[in-house]
């Protein structure tokens, strides 16, 4: 990019913020200054990990939610970082996590984006005696580190892991470094936290993500004080939010065993999905396929060759889901271990190893992939293996329709190829696991046994009803739970998945005036599902 380029990016970003603060202010003229407001609890909006400058899909969520708070009479106490991480996730320079986060111009952005009422900042205040039992311990014992009954190892890992872009971590004195500034950033963000609650005795408070050290650190500080938490992601739809008062990161749909598709709900699970077979969709603001292509003729032909063909879809290894998914293996390297020994052992099938493509997404490229893994292992010796990479845009679903069934760790296109009437045998706890949708076996080794079978055997059986289940799941996943903020706000036309507010009238956050943000106040004050009926 050239400095003329980068400079006008920056004007657009700038005019976006001021933009941003102007569309704010306007709202928040509208509030009425009302005695009673004063007396009832509030809630507290804390989302460190989602922006350093500008407005992301999760920042502009949070600030909308706020926004409807205020609207309806409920105070909000916004808790904002005043370098009190060092590092914050975001502003961690992996290449030398000793260097300075860009505090200067979060800070600022935190000055736009929220006005000057209820504004709770926390500085970064070093506990000597963390420091001390510390300072020497190695790589595995600082994850297994606790304070005051607080285990502020397992609260970081899901955030080295990310920012890292690996699962495995070396044992060297750049990772415990970071490590070791997390657990101190960590801990004075629970401590804090705490001392904000007993302060003003909240109602709930929302965070982001909850996986994400310091919204992880709030989130157990007021669990440990009996205060309602909900936290929220990316929902599966354009401009939508996940919200849930469990773990955002592992979607925790609820599907009532009543519920069942009408004609019309069928339909437009079908115009979706029609739409997602090609390739058109967006996640977090982000396009995964420039395009989608068929298979070429030499994979056809070599498809021809074997008795029977199974695709094998991976995942991103870092990615927060993963924590949720590590139960029947320890991460997915172990499972893909697995399968290179029934590779070996059924040379008689073709397996096609997939690649996902975020794992070369800008700025986020995995560092411990599965291309790794594949040249590591020298699957290319194996005649009955085709490898994938993640810049190859081949349609997964038209090797679903081929396939004998489908091998999954955990990744949504399990849901699908059970849609699409393919057995699916999945190796991690995935979205959809806890309805009957796919098969996951209880146990490892009935996991293996349960593999074994499936090679074996002529014909995989798929029963009638994951399909219906998968349909259930899938159709409230996109339509019930994700909760569409397009109302409020738009892409910034600067950088993917970062958005602006939309010229809205302030009268729409008003109860009753926008069914999404109803089923959003429902929740975190009324500890409603957060599920809309449509």
């Amino acid at each position: 990019m050239s400095v003329l380029d980068r400079a006008f990016l920056r004007m657009k970003r700038e005019l976006n913020l001021h933009y941003n603060r102007g569309r704010v202010s306007h709202v928040t003229r509208s509030f009425q200054k009302t005695a009673d407001r004063g007396k009832k609890a509030p809630v507290i909006i804390f989302n460190a990990s989602t922006r350093i400058s500008g407005l992301s899909q999760n920042a502009g969520f949070s600030l909308i939610t706020s926004l409807a708070l205020r609207k309806n009479g409920i105070p909000v106490h916004y808790f904002v970082c005043d370098r009190g991480l060092r590092p914050c996730v975001l502003g961690t320079d992996r290449d030398n996590p000793a260097n300075d986060p860009p505090c200067k111009e979060c800070i600022r952005t935190s000055q736009l984006i929220f006005d000057s009422e209820n504004i709770h900042t926390f500085s970064y205040k070093e506990d000597q005696g963390v420091m001390q039992d510390i300072r020497h311990l190695g790589l595995a014992e600082l994850f297994e580190y606790e304070y005051k009954d607080i285990p502020l190892g397992k609260i970081i890992l899901p955030s080295i892991r990310w920012i890292l872009r690996r699962h495995h971590l070396a044992d060297y004195e750049q990772n415990r470094e970071l490590a070791r500034r997390y657990i101190q950033s960590a801990w004075n963000v629970y401590r804090e936290v705490s001392n904000l609650i007993e302060e003003i005795n909240p109602r709930a408070l929302l965070v982001f993500n909850g996986m994400f050290y310091p919204e992880a650190a709030a989130r157990l500080a007021a669990q440990k004080k009996g205060v309602y938490t909900v936290s929220h992601e990316v929902g599966m739809l354009p401009y939508s939010a996940f919200f849930t008062e469990k773990e955002a990161t592992a979607y925790p749909v609820i599907v009532s065993k009543d519920f069942r598709l009408t004609e019309k709900q069928n339909q437009r699970l079908d115009d979706y999905l029609s739409k997602r077979f090609t390739g058109k969709f967006q996640t977090a603001g982000v396009q995964f396929w420039p395009e989608m292509q068929n298979l070429d003729d030499s994979l056809r032909e070599k498809a021809g060759e074997f008795s029977a063909l199974v695709p094998v879809f991976t995942n991103v290894i870092f990615d927060t889901s993963q924590s949720h998914a590590n139960t029947l293996f320890e991460h997915m390297f172990v499972w893909l271990d697995l399968v290179i020994e029934k590779i070996k052992q059924f040379p008689d099938i073709l397996f096609v190893i997939r690649a996902h493509p975020d794992e070369i997404r800008p700025g986020k490229e995995s560092r411990e992939s599965v291309s790794e893994w594949v040249a590591g292992k020298k699957l290319s010796t194996y005649q009955n293996v085709i490898f994938i990479p993640p810049d190859r845009y081949v349609s997964s679903y038209e090797l679903i329709k081929r396939a004998k069934f489908v091998m999954v760790y955990n990744s949504t296109v399990g849901l699908e190829a059970s849609i699409m009437g393919k057995p699916v045998l999945c190796a991690g706890k995935a979205r959809y696991t806890q309805v009957p949708t796919v098969f996951f076996p209880d146990s490892l080794q009935e996991y293996e046994k349960m593999l074994v079978d499936f090679l074996t055997s002529r014909v995989v059986d798929h029963p009638t009803s994951f399909i219906e289940n998968a349909r259930r799941v899938l159709y409230s996943q996109l339509f019930r739970a994700s909760l569409p903020f397009d109302q409020f706000l738009e892409e910034d036309n600067v950088w993917r998945g970062y958005v602006r507010l939309k010229k809205f009238s302030p009268e729409l956050l008003k109860m009753g005036q926008s069914e999404i943000l109803d089923v959003i106040m429902g929740g975190i004050l009324k500890r409603s599902e957060f599920i809309r009926e449509i």
